[in-house]
């Protein structure tokens, strides 16, 4: 009995096992509670030590500068990152719900990170041993964004954790998924959505479909991954996923749902992700880039550093229609003379090699190739004299048209001349399409860009505002504002302003002076004797100012210098804007021997355009701030204020007058013939060796310059002027500017009378008018002949 209860009694008594595993138990609790004691402990003191938020409460994004055309079109854009700021209440329903379906679809239920989301994130972490990104809320990447690094460790997690808490109680969830919206990454250096749809679709939020809601909605995960533009097919996949998890939580319907998926993506080609800080997301940056340019100048000058992060607005005066007939017919011009005179060969050379080291060859030799709107490089892959073959990129060639034969033949011979660089296969050489024809935009022809440079601006002689401004070829190839910076010679379209300095010394459109040579006295032109001639080289004798004028004769103006001293038309020039000390007071400044900018002549002839004012041309008209407000408004004094009188009235009907007659009887007939108006005034220009060409003239209510010439003077070619080269490209774009614009119709001043269709000051004298009577206006008129 006593054996068996012993028995019992040890049974009964805990096993080993159990004690250990009791204490295991213990300690382990033990453990986990201090683990949790010391994580909440090292998290209320990361909290306490987390930084203030006033990056996101007082949130002030970098929005870029922007330059606009009077017509609301986006010329230029200056900035490290393209922004657009939008408020929250402005962003259509569908975009809201790509964004949470994509990125965070409890966003407005969790208190600021969702727990599932991480226990999930850190399971495949440590089955996969790396460390990921995953499980963040959209108020974590905010904190990532604003105030963390992007490293992976699990100390920057808890610190994102901690900041996330903090921003959740300090903001509502709408302030935070504004801030998100328009703060995030998105690739092509476009910062929030908004950008975002302007950069990848070219238009605005409110614009865009679901399907491209959803693209855009996918791209913050991995911004280059799922690009569009660089990889449409990644980006198909991962918008058909948004739009899946979209139709999941109700947001879309099953049509729209199938319908957006089915599309093909489509996005504008014309962003590159290396484009320069001041590359434009518009298209119409290639047609106004030196008007945006010529802003952004301005504005640095006012605003520092702060200019291109502070969301300023630009509001020019550039009118989009006449800037874009503006730069076309400047390219064609400028396009059709350099083809005169031939082609020069292939740019560059790169060795071809094997088929399978051909892609990366022309890949690496077009990248390397400065890069132009009108014209793409190409690397020849097959050349002789019948047949031209380029690759415009590594996976696209074109076959050259019949007319690049005959432009290129020199270099396809199969034994060039000595100095001529033969056309063959690696040839680096630019292509276009034909400026006219059938099927141009379809056709390629070689092509190279023009070594001669122009300028060309227009405005408003009323209001001074400028319509269109040109500066040169192509912006990209040459950044030097023509129209602002060159300093040229303006030839004979300087004459009229001394002209006008010779009908307030007396002379009249009837005076007679003597068109024939004429020698000056090497004293008067520094010790060397001066024989000018007239452009074509004869003599005609005496003939009436208003006559001397039509056909540009240098030797009547010379002699009517001579009269009214050089001292008095450096002196007088001074009313139109030009500095005497610019045009040395000597006789050959009547021939246009100082220097000028197309600018400054622009503001010339504007006097002679509205009756007599200095009216300033200008292409700011006003500027606001992110929030627009007005920052800076344009004031310019207009015709009619007599504060900003240059010349009397008189003097610029008269002016206007002869100014006509040289567009229907003079060198600038052309103009007057082929636009069909009778109030087109203007003069050529062609300067001394036909260095410089010029035609400035008005008509309607604009003036327009345009000059010609290459940026180290040399001759343009010896028959070559200012009516043959910069007219046409006048004519071509007055066709848009003056496009439904009436005629101009002057009135006649009282203190000017008619005789004969010609215009002369009315005097007042005692008695009467000094017209009066049955008098010949020709008997009245100086008969001296200088």
């Amino acid at each position: 009995m006593a054996r068996s209860k012993k028995k019992v009694q040890k049974s009964s008594r805990p096993s080993a096992f159990w004690r250990v595993l009791k204490w295991v138990i213990g300690i382990g609790a033990a453990g986990a509670l201090s683990g949790i004691l010391l994580l909440v402990f090292v998290f209320a003191y990361i909290y306490r030590e987390l930084p203030p938020i006033d990056a996101l409460t007082d949130y002030r994004p970098k929005v870029p500068l922007r330059v606009w055309s009077a017509d609301g079109k986006l010329i230029g854009e200056f900035g490290e990152e393209r922004r657009d700021f939008v408020k929250l209440a402005d962003v259509p329903d569908h975009v809201k719900y790509a964004i949470l379906s994509a990125e965070d679809d409890g966003f407005y239920e969790h208190p600021g990170i969702e727990i599932t989301g991480i226990v999930r994130a850190a399971l495949i972490n440590i089955l996969t041993g790396r460390r990921g990104q995953g499980g963040s809320t959209i108020t974590q990447q905010v904190a990532r964004n604003f105030f963390l690094t992007t490293e992976r460790t699990y100390t920057r997690k808890l610190y994102e954790i901690a900041m996330s808490f903090k921003i959740e109680h300090e903001l509502t969830k709408d302030q935070i998924l504004e801030i998100y919206m328009n703060q995030i990454y998105l690739g092509q250096r476009a910062y929030g959505f908004a950008a975002a749809a302007r950069t990848y679709f070219g238009r605005p939020l409110n614009d865009i479909s679901v399907g491209e809601a959803a693209t855009i909605a996918g791209l913050p995960v991995a911004p280059s991954a799922y690009n569009p533009i660089a990889n449409p097919t990644r980006a198909t996949m991962r918008r058909n996923y948004v739009l899946r998890r979209m139709y999941d939580l109700g947001h879309i319907d099953d049509l729209t749902y199938q319908t957006e998926k089915s599309l093909p993506m489509q996005v504008r080609r014309v962003v590159e992700e290396d484009a320069p800080a001041n590359a434009n997301a518009s298209a119409d940056k290639v047609t106004a880039h030196y008007a945006a340019e010529l802003a952004r100048m301005m504005m640095f000058d006012i605003f520092g550093d702060e200019t291109y992060s502070r969301g300023i607005n630009v509001y020019t005066t550039i009118r989009m229609d006449e800037q874009r007939s503006a730069v076309d017919a400047v390219r064609r011009q400028l396009i059709t003379y350099d083809r005169r005179y031939g082609y020069r060969g292939p740019e560059d050379f790169v060795e071809l090699g094997s088929s399978g080291d051909r892609a990366k060859a022309i890949r690496a030799a077009l990248s390397k190739t400065a890069s132009s709107p009108f014209m793409l490089p190409a690397v020849v892959t097959e050349a002789s004299p019948e047949k031209i073959v380029a690759a415009i990129s590594p996976s696209e060639t074109i076959t050259l048209d019949k007319e690049s034969l005959r432009f290129g033949r020199r270099h396809l011979a199969k034994k060039p001349a000595r100095g001529i660089t033969p056309i063959r296969p690696g040839s680096v050489i630019r292509v276009m399409h034909p400026l006219t024809g059938k099927n141009a935009a379809e056709t390629w022809t070689l092509a190279q860009v023009p070594r001669v440079e122009t300028a060309f601006v227009a405005a408003d002689f009323n209001s001074g505002a400028v319509k269109a401004l040109v500066g040169g070829f192509d912006f990209n190839l040459n950044m030097f504002n023509h129209v602002t910076q060159a300093w040229r010679q303006p030839g004979s379209s300087f004459k009229p302003f001394i002209y006008s300095a010779a009908l307030e010394k007396g002379f009249t459109a009837s005076t007679i002076i003597n068109d024939a040579p004429i020698s000056i006295d090497p004293k008067l032109t520094g010790n060397k004797l001066w024989e000018p001639k007239n452009y074509e080289g004869r003599f005609d004798g005496p003939m009436p100012l208003y006559r001397a004028l039509e056909l540009s004769k240098n030797l009547v103006t010379i002699r009517i210098m001579q009269s009214i001293t050089p001292a008095y038309a450096q002196q007088y020039i001074e009313r139109f804007g030009f500095s005497g000390k610019n045009h040395p007071a000597n006789l050959p400044m009547a021939l246009g021997a100082g220097s000028v900018t197309p600018w400054q002549m622009l503001g010339g002839y504007m006097v002679f355009a509205n009756g007599g004012y200095r009216v300033q041309p200008y292409l700011i008209d006003r500027v606001t701030d992110a929030q627009g407000a007005t920052l800076m408004q344009a004031t310019n004094r207009q015709a009619g204020d007599p504060s900003i009188r240059a010349i009397d009235e008189r003097n610029a009907f008269v002016m206007n007058s002869l100014l006509h007659r040289v567009a229907i009887n003079g060198t600038a007939r052309r103009a007057t013939r082929e636009l069909k108006r009778d109030d087109i005034a203007g003069k050529t220009g062609t300067s001394n060796d036909s260095q410089d060409a010029w035609f400035c003239g008005y008509a309607g209510n604009t003036v327009a310059v345009g000059w010609m010439g290459y940026d180290q003077p040399k001759p343009l070619g010896s028959r070559e002027t200012g009516g043959g080269l910069v007219l046409p490209i006048w004519v071509d774009f007055m066709r848009t500017a003056l496009k439904n614009v009436p005629e101009t119709v002057r009135i006649q001043p009282e203190s000017v009378v008619e005789r004969d269709g010609l215009y002369y000051y009315r005097d007042p004298v005692k008695g009467g008018d000094a017209f009066s009577g049955d008098l010949d206006a020709r008997d009245l008129v100086r008969d001296q002949i200088f």
